[in-house]
Parts: structure tokens; C-alpha cells; sequence
């Protein structure tokens, strides 16, 4: 896949009218964070990846509620949450590449793995660095080198 088709998928999918900019490369995931995103891209992301609110709230390190009052009333996302949303659609693709299927992918999410010192990936990108890390793992795994 090209890169001008990754960040167009990744637009399509956050929702390009819930952002100012364009996304052509990863630094534009912050500076488009720095002018805003509305909050009604979580929707977009939560039915594209087929996730619940709690669990979009364990990756963005927040609550439940505090999500649904943002999305409620459109609330721009805070920068940091806005970075990860890209960070995490990036990465969730890149393994729905790698496996062939988006099933397949979430199933190994939830897989303790021990190159991640048995930590299961959907948990480790909840945490700061977690989400270079499983994209480290995918990309070994993508080249056969996966340890």
C-alpha cells in the first residue's frame, strides 16, 4: 500500500470532517491534534474497528463517561487523545494488513505475547510507547523476523 493511501484511508476512517488539514505524513497526526479534532471522530473509529466505548476509553487512557459527554456535545479532543486516535487507526490497520483479516488481527490483540514480555498487545497500547511497540512487533512479524 502506498503511503498517499494509507493517511487517505486513515482520514476516511477518523472522518476528515472532524479534522482541519491534510494527513500526508505521521507529523501530521500533530498538527492536526494542535488544531483540533472533533470529538464525534471516536464514533468513526469505535463502528470502523467494531469497539465498544470502554474499550476506546482503555486506549485513550480515559473513562467511559468522560468520552460520551465529549462526543455528546462535540467537544474538540485533547491534543494527546487526538494523537493516539491517529497512532491507534494507523496500527490497527497495519495489522489488518498483516494478518489478512480484521478478526484475525483482534484476536491476536488480546493474545498475551511474550516479545511483548507477555503483555497482551490490546493492553500495552494503552500505555505510553506501547503503540511503536506492537507496531515494532507487527513489522517483524510482516518480515519473518518475529522473535
Amino acid at each position: 500500500m502506498t503511503e498517499e493511501k494509507r493517511y487517505k484511508e486513515i482520514s476516511e476512517i477518523i472522518g476528515g470532517v472532524n479534522f482541519i488539514g491534510n494527513l500526508d505524513s505521521p507529523m501530521d497526526f500533530i498538527s492536526i491534534a494542535c488544531e483540533g479534532v472533533a470529538s464525534y471522530a471516536l464514533n468513526n473509529f469505535k463502528e470502523e474497528f467494531d469497539l465498544s466505548l470502554s474499550q476506546v476509553a482503555s486506549i485513550l487512557s480515559s473513562s467511559e463517561p468522560t468520552l460520551y459527554r465529549r462526543i455528546k456535545s462535540n467537544q474538540k479532543l485533547p491534543k494527546n487523545d487526538a494523537i493516539k486516535l491517529f497512532e491507534v487507526t494507523d496500527l490497527f490497520l497495519y495489522g489488518e494488513r498483516i494478518f489478512g483479516s480484521k478478526e484475525d488481527f483482534f484476536k491476536w490483540m488480546e493474545l498475551p505475547n511474550t516479545a511483548l514480555g507477555g503483555m497482551k498487545p490490546m493492553e500495552l497500547i494503552e500505555v505510553p510507547e506501547g503503540v511503536s511497540k506492537v507496531f515494532d512487533l507487527l513489522g517483524r512479524i510482516e518480515y519473518g523476523v518475529y522473535s
